[in-house]
């Protein structure tokens, strides 16, 4: 990353004409803040659109292809891949899922216990274990504690995502933000020594970390938990939750029907019909997925889900007989005298970034094939799909509504492209590895804290480290790696190049700078954190820091002020993305566990962000100072 010297020369740019150059890079911006937006493409595939914009537009953009591709040697890059590594490790040892089983038996079904210990535990382990894989490893464990203690997920789920964006904020490591906004800041100090800037320390702004993590710990315990809808009755029944029984139904083959002697597969297995044969019952037995070669015979009943206008013309064409169907989850399943191990379990399945199925469709993706699975349902930014939903395009927080067979719901647990809500006891995890663990993680924190190694060599060395010891298998390194993220910060780094050699910065930085006529410093401050908090709610939050640190730091210096109070600012706004659901990728996990709609995150959301950007800014102005 190579970012030009901020001279007190760009201090006049806002009064002279904008020239071509920034012309360029301002519309390269929109276009990616609207690919960000509208999700057209998944965003590491925006972010290396972008990046390859910049270089064939060198003549404007002053991107030279060495530069272009800089981001992915920068170190926060190498770094972020390092911490995603380790912490799959901590993840395979299964100590959080351990620590998670404890804070279970101590809230019990004491509501107010649940959500202390759901914000208490989750908040440190964020801290040192990057936060984005903490809430993927415990919204199982949290969906479970909701449901056994007659809670409703929907009070728990949400305070998890933003207790993890809190705890996020206590160390360097904590986040990806954190790490890409120092690597950030020591480059604009290294180049540009009179603006003070310099890496994160490990443990630089903890005191500040732990006051926001305080203040939003007190607002969930109290005002968040007001407002917390609950969506999900606490005795969830997911077939009522979805609102599947209009959509699923037995029929009876009669003796006359044209079905008797065909597959599964010949008789119902047309894309165009949009049915799906969850089960086969004849004279009393089950049969389960794979059904596709199952011969139809008289008197069979077949267990399908389909809507009423499909399921009314396949019971005329084929002489079908309806016979009720199921109306609940239990319905689904046999009575427990007669349920056996291999019965189909009905799940749900959150897509988390990186996995093979984000921007696929379930068609293409081949998964009921792959898995031996049914979708039922399909839920996709709070909107529920019951039909036709094959072709539709999967994003990242998508959930899907699964049945199936216990050998490949342990599948689906296992594999790192799914987050399978619900805890199973089959899972199998490294626990005499904790210790392991533990101790790396310890050295990988303590090197960089005391000035031994640099954050980017010692999380490499804990690799290393996490192999030699047994933690991780070999093989287990690459898929350990969510590769969008790495594409993203390659792909957006460069914009930051552009926004800096260019001087769009400084004319937006001194655009900003502007408010200081009627503004103090701090004030300013302020701006910056709302304008940042606003900018993550839409697009990614590495992208909000490469945008707006350079902005900042040259807004700083043109009113005298500490420019590293401002960046502190952006990097603590983006790192706390309260208000929408696709403002942090946690935010996203919960989205379908916990049935919300957007407005929940608005209404629960929006106050603690605005909150905690008074509480930032004045402790940001009491810690460090607002002037130099």
């Amino acid at each position: 990353m190579s970012f030009s010297p901020i001279s007190q020369a760009t201090q006049g740019l806002a009064s002279t004409p904008v020239t071509a150059e920034m012309l360029v890079v301002f519309a390269l911006i929109l276009l990616a803040l609207v690919l960000f937006a509208t999700e057209r493409f998944p965003i590491d595939v925006t972010a290396i659109l972008i990046m390859v914009l910049l270089m064939v537009l060198e003549p404007w953009t002053q991107i030279t292809p060495r530069e272009g591709i800089s981001g992915f040697a920068n170190p926060a890059t190498i770094t972020v891949l390092a911490m995603l590594i380790l912490s799959t490790g901590i993840n395979r040892t299964g100590i959080v899922q351990l620590i998670g089983r404890k804070m279970a038996a101590f809230a019990g079904d004491d509501r107010r216990k649940q959500l202390a210990a759901t914000v208490t535990v989750t908040g440190p382990v964020s801290g040192f274990v990057n936060n984005t894989p903490v809430v993927a490893i415990l919204v199982p464990v949290i969906a479970d504690l909701a449901h056994e203690g007659n809670t409703s997920p929907s009070k728990l789920l949400m305070p998890l995502s933003f207790a993890s964006m809190l705890g996020g904020t206590l160390t360097l490591i904590g986040t990806s933000t954190n790490i890409l906004a120092s690597d950030i800041a020591a480059q604009l100090g290294a180049e540009s020594p009179g603006l003070g800037l310099h890496a994160f320390g490990m443990f630089e702004f903890t005191k500040l970390g732990v006051v926001v993590f305080a203040v939003g710990t007190l607002y969930l315990m109290t005002v968040g938990v007001r407002l917390l809808p609950e969506r999900i009755p606490a005795d969830e029944d997911l077939v009522e939750e979805y609102a599947l029984q209009e959509y699923l139904a037995d029929v009876v083959v009669p003796a006359n029907s044209p079905l008797i002697g065909q597959t599964v597969e010949e008789a119902l297995g047309d894309d165009d019909l949009d049915i799906d044969v969850l089960q086969l019952i004849r004279y009393g037995e089950r049969f389960d997925e794979p059904l596709a070669r199952k011969e139809i015979h008289e008197s069979d009943t077949l267990r399908l889900r389909t809507n009423r206008e499909t399921l009314g013309d396949i019971m005329d064409t084929e002489g079908l007989r309806l016979s009720g169907g199921p109306r609940t989850e239990d319905d689904l399943h046999p009575s427990e005298e007669e349920e056996e191990e291999d019965e189909p379990v009905l799940v749900e399945v959150v897509i988390p970034s990186g996995s093979f199925l984000v921007g696929e469709t379930l068609a293409s993706s081949s998964f009921r094939q792959r898995y031996d699975a049914n979708v039922l349902a399909f839920r996709t930014r709070g909107d529920v799909v019951r039909d036709r939903f094959e072709d539709i395009r999967i994003r990242v927080g998508d959930t899907l509504l699964v049945q199936a067979p216990p050998d490949s719901l342990t599948r689906l647990v296992d594999n790192e492209d799914f987050i399978v809500a619900h805890e199973f006891d089959e899972v199998t995890y490294r626990s005499e590895k904790i210790p392991f663990a533990v101790a790396i993680i310890a050295g990988v924190v303590a090197l960089p804290a005391l000035n031994v190694l640099p954050i980017v060599v010692s999380a490499l060395a804990g690799v290393v480290a996490m192999v030699f010891t047994g933690v991780l298998e070999p093989t287990e390194l690459y898929s350990s790696v969510e590769w969008n993220v790495i594409f993203l910060l390659a792909g957006v780094i460069p914009l930051g190049i552009a926004l800096q050699q260019t001087g769009a910065a400084a004319l937006l930085g001194d655009a900003v700078a502007s408010t200081a006529t009627f503004l103090p410093a701090i004030g300013v401050l302020w701006v910056f954190y709302l304008a940042t908090g606003l900018l993550t709610s839409v697009i990614s939050n590495n992208a909000s820091v490469v945008l707006m640190i350079p902005v900042a730091a040259n807004a700083a210096q043109s009113i005298g002020a500490n420019a590293f109070a401002f960046v502190l600012a952006v990097t603590f706004a983006a790192s706390t993305a309260f208000m929408t659901p696709v403002g942090y990728q946690t935010n996203l996990f919960v989205y379908g566990p916990g049935g919300y709609t957007f407005s929940d995150f608005i209404r629960v959301g929006a106050p603690l962000q605005f909150l905690l950007s008074i509480v930032t800014v004045l402790g940001i102005a009491f810690f460090w100072g607002v002037r130099v």
